[in-house]
């Protein structure tokens, strides 16, 4: 297995990070399994899995005790992240609940707000989702056309949202929206939403190529009155809350495709290790041997850097720049690692029923979700030519003033 030729990580090394894991595993296949089939199916989990989830204590891990949360620093949601992709867990979206929504209500919500919803989504009884994509801005969350106008004592919200992860079985969503129509950043804000509002209607659940047992939905706003007190922070400081909490949810994709990956190279170990070809186990094969070095080794080198960030993040030390690096490169080396042990399952790598199958079909997305690979390349390079910028800009500028001299 991958694990018995990986370095120390002191990151989860103790005995508190162990019963976290032990508790995640036994909540993996004693909720999760028996049910994983039916939920494809449906195209959503049922709300036991949440409520059995926060029975557990695996809502919130990272938030404040005082309202429900675990009181635990982010390498415990990290933990949680890494084991249940290592189990191939894609439902309920835990990290999306207790990671971003949950995070987004602690850090920048009135008190009323936290004790109204906190405690709740650490039981499982509420669930929220984030619905800041809409049909025509995909990654560009400037361009959001959702509108909420100020009538006094509410807000009225028009809109529609779309790619919304746990959309339809959420009881409220975190919207992003112009309480300033017509301007750009400076006019957008987040309001809490409730589900049983009226106006607020969900399209059914997407049939996707992967994450099937994971509902992703439309959101449609037609009139709907939120209570003015439902906006989190400061009106018109939405775009600064999303920069401000980007590099968090980029980080629980980076340790996901991890997890994913290790799992993908334990699954094939598993299978190239039984399965004979020409009288001969493939594990026996060169081709084999040296492909599975290739993968653990690349895995090696990128986990240490991810479980850099991971610390980083804990302590308030991540910058936008390390965690959009850490998606791009976890999330690119997750689909080269799927395909690889797909490739060595042969034609049962394409069969639903082998986990390879489930992990190839999933890892996709993850290029694309929090933000695109593309987007992490611009963001990236900014920094790096950020001098170079800053230089031509000041350049264009002299230029304009011996123009007008």
């Amino acid at each position: 297995m991958f694990s018995d030729i990986q370095l120390p990580r002191d990151i989860y090394a103790s005995e508190e990070h162990q019963m976290v894991r032990e508790t995640i595993r036994q909540y993996i296949k004693k909720e999760i399994l028996p049910n994983r089939e039916r939920w494809e199916e449906q195209g959503y989990c049922d709300d036991s899995a949440w409520t059995s989830a926060g029975e557990l204590g695996l809502l919130n891990l990272s938030l404040s005790e005082e309202y429900g949360g675990g009181g635990l620093d982010f390498s415990f949601s990290a933990l949680l992240i890494e084991e249940a992709a290592i189990l191939g867990l894609v439902a309920p979206a835990i990290s999306m609940h207790s990671d971003i929504v949950a995070v987004y209500i602690e850090q920048y919500g009135s008190e009323l707000l936290k004790q109204k919803y906190l405690p709740d989504m650490a039981l499982g009884k509420k669930i929220g989702s984030l619905a800041m994509t809409e049909p025509g801005t995909g990654s560009d969350v400037q361009a959001i056309k959702t509108t909420a106008v100020d009538k006094g004592d509410h807000w009225l919200l028009n809109g529609s949202k779309t790619f919304i992860t746990i959309g339809y079985t959420s009881t409220f969503a975190i919207v992003a929206c112009k309480t300033r129509p017509g301007t750009d950043q400076e006019g957008l804000s987040l309001l809490i939403v409730d589900a049983n509002l009226p106006g607020f209607t969900k399209g059914k659940p997407f049939k996707k190529l992967g994450l099937k047992e994971s509902d992703t939905c439309e959101l449609f706003f037609e009139d709907v009155q939120v209570p003015k007190d439902h906006i989190i922070g400061e009106e018109g400081m939405g775009f600064i809350y999303m920069m401000q909490e980007l590099p968090r949810e980029r980080m629980t994709i980076a340790i996901q495709s991890i997890g994913v990956a290790q799992g993908a190279i334990d699954d094939t170990i598993d299978y190239v290790t039984d399965r004979v070809a020409f009288r001969t186990p493939i594990a026996g094969f060169q081709n084999t041997q040296f492909k599975l070095a290739e993968l653990a080794t690349q895995l090696s080198v990128y986990q240490a850097y991810v479980d850099k960030c991971v610390k980083l993040l804990a302590t308030h030390e991540l910058t936008a720049e390390a965690a959009s690096m850490a998606k791009l490169g976890a999330t690119e080396l997750e689909s080269q690692v799927v395909d690889e042990c797909l490739q060595l399952h042969g034609g049962y790598g394409y069969i639903w029923e082998y986990a390879i199958a489930r992990r190839y079909a999933n890892a996709r997305v993850t290029r694309i979700y929090g933000g695109t690979n593309e987007i992490m390349k611009l963001m990236i390079s900014r920094k790096l030519l950020s001098r170079y910028t800053a230089e031509a800009k000041a350049k264009r500028k002299r230029r304009r003033e011996q123009k007008v001299s």
